[in-house]
């Protein structure tokens, strides 16, 4: 490890306070408690609203929000009836959903099967959600004032940006997986281990355990994290010669890493990849978000600074707003970039952040919400396998760790500036507070934005679907579930996934000639489901022919459905009267929802 003025090594793998500053053990333990609390503090302010409103959810977000309450009840049921991980059955009756090209958060989903079970599907998201939060800022902070820096103050501020910069407040909005990023600083941690002497057997043993952890949260930001630290280790070699001697020991632990992480995840990404209901890349329209040049200096609307007016049309969505920045801090960090040019991390870090920058921007680069015809480095990338998967925009998301790992770096800088001339430390404190206080203050963050969800039925609750599904029948829900419509998914995960439904909202291959698997949303349309969406939007009754007919039964049959159940819904008389006639079944209202009994239909 480097100090940050000169890049000379450190006389030890671990340099704490008490070795740099003089400071007593007791005081760095209440420092560490501090940390901690404040970083709980910030996460439980980020998610308020719905910890004092627990029927609201996320009002930018709810399709997420109940796509990952289903993944929890998914982990539960995997641990309560050992069911099969990786794929399920449950939604997308009957063709089932591929949960490893999903987010299937297996590694938080699973050692949450108790909160799930014990308080619920909505509970454990929101528990999910708001600790994500906290564990990765107390992640950073422990690698940053161990490892990385050695000043529990300026780690406290690097990992406090780390874990509610604009970009992660932003993701908060019913992207847990993203947020939680506690393992990103313990790969990092690990893979500087590696030059440990005499240990590249257990030290790279632990780094595979790490990145197998984490490709069961994200596989996207584990991929962003080996570009990330594969640039760095390049950018060392290159700035810091003497190291080259530890190369030896460095890549006999990194293949050990490889070895046993590929062997753990050897067969879940043959799944991935290759095993039913895979697709092959995003769809051309997700491939194109991309980051819009002036947001880097703009404020996100969940900032202190921002509104929603101000970040219309400079992100796709609340959830994709991945730079933000603003300009004092976009100033900032390149004045501590400039100030810090001697170290090889600062300038590794620098390039790093230079180039997810460049990739952020898409296949081609707009500029205040406007296309300037000007291609991206991108559009010669997102062809390529693996890449082909990943959205363009969220490379700005890597930017944040990056900028709080400058801050914390500058401010360490700083803290030994004002050791080194006690006549000038109230000076250098005051400029420094007033210098960060201009460049973050406006992106603090505010509470997400909720709204109250509709209560899950008492037909569901109470259970009165289960007499029409026997024989492995499912629920057809109207409008069916997709992008628009996330409300059968929750219902099913508040019944454990005991209540299959037909369709659903995830990522699956688009089955049809000539589409090549590219990635959908829910399952490939069929006539009956592309005529509920319709009416879901329109409102309007079309003729009802005998084809349509025809196609109603046959599609009803292929979802092995029971029982078709409408809720509430702005255009539900459509629906209701739609279904009617399609079916020639006269629906009963039961338990808040209007139910068709088709099970004579379906044989």
């Amino acid at each position: 490890m480097t100090t940050p003025d000169s890049g000379r090594p450190e006389t030890g793998s671990r340099v704490g306070e008490s070795e740099r500053g003089g400071e007593k053990p007791r005081s760095g333990r209440w420092k560490d408690a501090a940390a901690g609390l404040s970083f709980a503090l910030l996460g439980f302010w980020v998610t308020a609203r719905m910890w004092r409103n627990p029927a609201d959810g996320i009002r930018d977000n709810r399709t997420d929000m109940a796509q990952f309450e289903w993944m929890m009840a998914h982990g539960a049921r995997v641990v309560t009836e050992l069911a099969y991980p990786f794929s399920s059955d449950r939604m997308n009756v009957p063709d089932s959903v591929n949960l490893m090209a999903n987010t299937s958060v297996l590694s938080v989903s699973l050692p949450m099967v108790p909160i799930t079970l014990l308080f619920g599907t909505r509970a454990a998201f929101l528990v999910f959600l708001t600790f994500g939060m906290i564990a990765t800022a107390t992640a950073w902070y422990f690698v940053l004032s161990r490892v990385l820096v050695g000043s529990r103050g300026p780690a406290w501020l690097g990992a406090t940006f780390c874990a509610y910069a604009p970009a992660m407040v932003s993701h908060a909005n019913a992207h847990p997986n993203i947020v939680s990023q506690f393992v990103v600083p313990l790969i990092i941690w690990r893979t500087l281990r590696l030059t440990e002497p005499g240990r590249w057997l257990p030290n790279g043993v632990l780094l595979a355990l790490v990145i197998v952890w984490q490709a069961f949260l994200n596989l996207e930001i584990l991929l962003m994290t080996a570009i990330g630290l594969g640039v760095m280790v390049v950018a060392l070699a290159i700035g810091r010669p003497e190291l080259r001697r530890r190369a030896r020991t460095f890549l006999a632990g990194l293949g050990v890493a490889a070895a046993v992480s590929a062997v753990l995840l050897a067969y879940p990404l043959h799944v991935q990849f290759t095993g039913p209901g895979a697709y092959h890349g995003l769809s051309w329209l997700i491939r194109g978000y991309s980051t819009d040049l002036a947001s880097f200096v703009a404020y996100a609307r969940e900032s202190l600074a921002g509104d929603a007016r101000s970040a219309a049309g400079l992100a796709k969505n609340p959830t994709e707003e991945n730079a933000f920045f603003g300009w004092p801090l976009v100033i900032l960090v390149a004045a501590l970039v400039w100030w810090l040019r001697r170290n090889a991390v600062v300038v590794g870090l620098a390039v790093l952040g230079l180039i997810f920058a460049l990739l952020s921007l898409g296949r081609e680069i707009r500029f205040d919400r406007r296309a300037t015809g000007i291609p991206g480095p991108w559009a010669a990338l997102e062809d390529l396998p693996l890449l082909h998967s990943v959205v363009p925009t969220r490379w700005a998301l890597a930017i944040t760790p990056i900028i709080g790992l400058l801050l914390a770096y500058g401010a360490e800088r700083i803290r030994e500036l004002a050791a080194s001339h006690p006549d000038r430390r109230p000076q250098v404190r005051f400029a420094t507070v007033t210098v960060l206080a201009m460049a973050l203050v406006p992106v603090l963050p505010t509470p997400l934005p909720t709204k109250r969800l509709e209560p899950t039925p008492e037909f569901v609750t109470s259970g009165a679907w289960r007499p029409y599904l026997a024989g492995g029948r499912s629920v057809v829900t109207l409008p069916l579930p997709d992008t628009e419509y996330p409300d059968p998914l929750r219902w099913s995960a508040q019944t454990r996934l005991e209540m299959p439904i037909a369709r659903g909202y995830f990522l699956g291959p688009d089955t049809r000639p000539g589409r090549g698997r590219i990635a959908l949303f829910t399952a490939p349309p069929r006539a009956t489901s592309s005529l509920i969406g319709t009416i879901s939007r329109s409102g309007e009754v079309p003729p009802v022919t005998e084809q349509a007919r025809r196609e109603a039964v046959q599609d009803l049959r292929y979802w092995r459905a029971g029982v078709v159940v409408l809720g509430p819904h702005e255009h539900s008389d459509a629906l209701r009267t739609s279904m009617t006639e399609l079916t020639d079944v006269e629906p009963t209202y039961i338990g808040g929802l209007w139910v068709w009994d088709v099970r004579p239909l379906t044989g």
